[in-house]
């Protein structure tokens, strides 16, 4: 019984901690921990270069709570033939590698459909739907319209909208 007070001394101790713990906010920098080498074009909007049948459009930088996404895409008659990422999330280690996996994905779909209507990765909701509004951003300066007439949202995803990194766009992918 002499050892009572002291547990429930702890007890209340290490409650009150917990309880009172803040945790530490990150403010973002102007450049991801991911392209920290392209942070001169990060900064950039939409720009378009043409050079004989070849395009290429970078796509405005699309803010999320994980950070910015923005891409560059390269028509070459009238095809889409690479996309390249210029800024992606990396206010957090975890976006970084939630990103970093994501992103060969979304290439190959954005290459295979020819459009920025591409299936979301599972898990990488959030890089998804900003890489697909970047993709989109890009392929409207330049002027290219999809086969099919599908376009991706342009709109910034958020973390209430689909509950973190997790997810889908709705019916085409994902668990959400």
């Amino acid at each position: 019984m002499r050892r009572a007070p002291i547990v429930l001394v702890t007890t209340v101790i290490g409650t009150t901690g917990v309880l009172m713990f803040k945790p530490h906010e990150i403010t973002p920098s102007v450049a991801s921990s991911s392209s920290s080498s392209s942070s001169s074009s990060s900064s950039q909007d939409a720009t378009v270069s043409k050079s004989g049948s070849t395009t290429t459009a970078t796509g405005s930088a699309i803010s999320t709570q994980f950070g910015d996404t923005q891409v560059q895409v390269t028509i070459k008659a009238g095809k889409i033939t690479d996309v390249k990422t210029v800024q992606l999330p990396g206010n957090e280690p975890q976006s970084v590698q939630i990103s970093n996996a994501a992103v060969p994905t979304l290439r190959e779909s954005a290459l295979s459909k020819q459009s920025a209507a591409i299936d979301s990765v599972s898990g990488a909701t959030i890089t998804s739907q900003s890489y697909a509004a970047s993709l989109q951003s890009a392929l409207d300066k330049a002027g290219f319209k999809a086969a099919d007439g599908s376009t991706a949202p342009t709109t910034t995803p958020t973390e209430s909208e689909e509950h973190g990194h997790g997810g889908g766009f709705g019916d085409r992918g994902g668990f959400g």
